[in-house]
């Protein structure tokens, strides 16, 4: 297959669009109000913490609803059938906002408008849409919301190439003490599941230096963690032949200055011996290592085009257990792929008991257009998918029992990051192996990383008491 050519964006066509969103910010009918709705992964909520950056620079502020901004704007997902009709049907809602509050705009990005046809389909049944664009245009939303406000005319942009790299947009973060860095866009892999290829590009890295500067920047503000965020970080550097691998840019962000860094999402045929051994030298890498593993059966493993085997993946599992055993695994699950036999989920079942992950994210296989498997025969029944599946979390629930049993009475360092919904006596955090822990203490630890015994465990959380209090 041929390579894609990375595009990075010119300075003058950033200058350009500097340039919009300050035309915008006089234009007298302009909305003075946005709201975000994301969807999907961590990528997508940090292209909204862009998104967002960029709409404050063209002198917009934030609304707490969706009912009260003059304009929303739905990044979304298209990585399963359920994420991209929920987020249709939430655009079809505001429909009957927009009647009451005519002046309304609507805006739609993201994944599931690169998706091929999509966008000719918003312009046909959703002609209350103003705005809509895909992942490759992000950094064009001034000039494409000022279009849409000067001419009162819809705009849609969705390029052909969505290697693009970008560099130096605004951000308006989340969190004054977690970050998200992007330290490459895209996949070469095209398990045959998955759009995301389709959708985000092909695999490209940004240079370390442009990385290093953006973690330095992020210290001196007082970040206490970032997470590293690519579809595939353990390819980091193949596509810049003589650059450095992913271990050590781990090596050289840890020299940084940042207390704890960790990252999503690895690829296991990539997992190096390089990185496993990070794990066990880098103490600034966070203890958890999310490895989605998608099914325990070689044969549907072979027709998902994963490229690794059962036995290889629990080969790297027992090195990173032998090199680091404090680290927890997180993985992910697909039941129900076409063709999957009683004896392939079995297969599943058995490497869920061997592995015993800390937690599994697990889903009913969703055919996505323009996706390999769309194609396959062997449609599981809707009711023996089901059937599965509640199998697969009522036996990932007893494996992370077992793996928070084994926490109890250990002390573990804990970022804090707010109050409690349930408890206002009660804060919570995340340990090094992104586990959440509920606590009691004081709002001066926001933002903090501090000790904590754990004493009990619930489904999904620990309990503790912060020690030295």
């Amino acid at each position: 297959m041929e390579r894609e050519q990375t595009i990075r964006i010119s300075p003058e066509e950033m200058e350009a669009q500097r340039r919009f969103a300050r035309e915008f910010a006089h234009l007298p009918d302009r909305p003075r109000t946005y709201h975000i709705v994301t969807y999907g992964c961590q990528m997508n909520v940090h292209d909204s913490e862009k998104l967002a950056g960029m709409l404050e620079e063209m002198g917009m502020t934030p609304a707490p609803t969706r009912e009260e901004a003059d304009f929303v704007l739905h990044n979304t997902c298209c990585i399963r059938d359920n994420a991209e009709r929920k987020a249709l049907g939430n655009v079809t809602w505001l429909k009957e906002i927009k009647k009451q509050r005519p002046g309304m705009l609507i805006g739609v990005c993201g994944c599931m408008v690169q998706e091929p046809g999509m966008a000719e389909k918003i312009l046909r049944q959703y002609p209350f849409v103003d705005v809509a664009f895909g992942t490759g245009n992000i950094y064009r939303l001034p000039e494409l919301l000022y279009r849409a406000v000067d001419t009162r005319r819809r705009t849609v942009a969705v390029p052909q190439e969505q290697s693009t790299l970008i560099e130096g947009l605004p951000i308006r973060r989340e969190s004054p003490f977690q970050s998200y860095v992007t330290i490459m866009y895209g996949c070469n892999n095209f398990c045959s599941y998955c759009i995301v290829p389709y959708v985000r590009g092909r695999e490209r890295s940004r240079s370390a230096d442009d990385i290093l500067r953006e973690v330095e920047g992020l210290q001196k503000q007082g970040v206490q963690e970032i997470m590293l965020l690519g579809q595939n970080v353990n390819s980091y550097g193949n596509d810049t032949p003589g650059g450095i691998t992913f271990p050590q840019l781990l090596r050289r962000i840890s020299q940084t200055g940042i207390p704890r860094v960790r990252f999503m999402t690895s690829h296991p045929k990539d997992l190096s011996d390089e990185l496993i051994a990070e794990f066990a030298e880098n103490p600034v890498l966070c203890r958890h290592l999310h490895l989605p593993v998608q099914s325990g059966s070689n044969a549907i493993l072979q027709a998902m085009n994963r490229r690794y085997t059962r036995e290889s993946y629990l080969e790297k599992v027992e090195k990173i257990r032998k090199a680091a055993p404090d680290v927890g695994l997180t993985t992910d699950l697909i039941v129900a792929f076409p063709g999957e036999t009683d004896q392939d989920f079995e297969d599943t079942m058995d490497l869920v008991r061997q592995v015993c992950f800390d937690s599994a994210f697990t889903f009913i296989y969703s055919p996505r257009v323009g996706t390999r498997a769309a194609g396959m025969p062997g449609r599981i029944d809707p009711a023996l998918a089901t059937e599965r599946i509640e199998r697969l979390i009522a036996l990932q629930e007893e494996m992370t029992q077992k793996r928070f049993a084994e926490m109890i009475e250990k002390t573990e360092s804990v970022l804090v990051t707010g109050q409690s919904r349930r408890n206002e006596k009660q804060f919570t955090g995340k340990t090094s192996r992104n586990i959440s822990v509920n606590f009691e203490g004081s709002s001066e630890m926001i933002g903090k990383i501090v000790p904590v015994r754990i004493t009990a465990a619930s489904k999904t959380t620990l309990r503790g008491q912060m020690q030295g209090a």
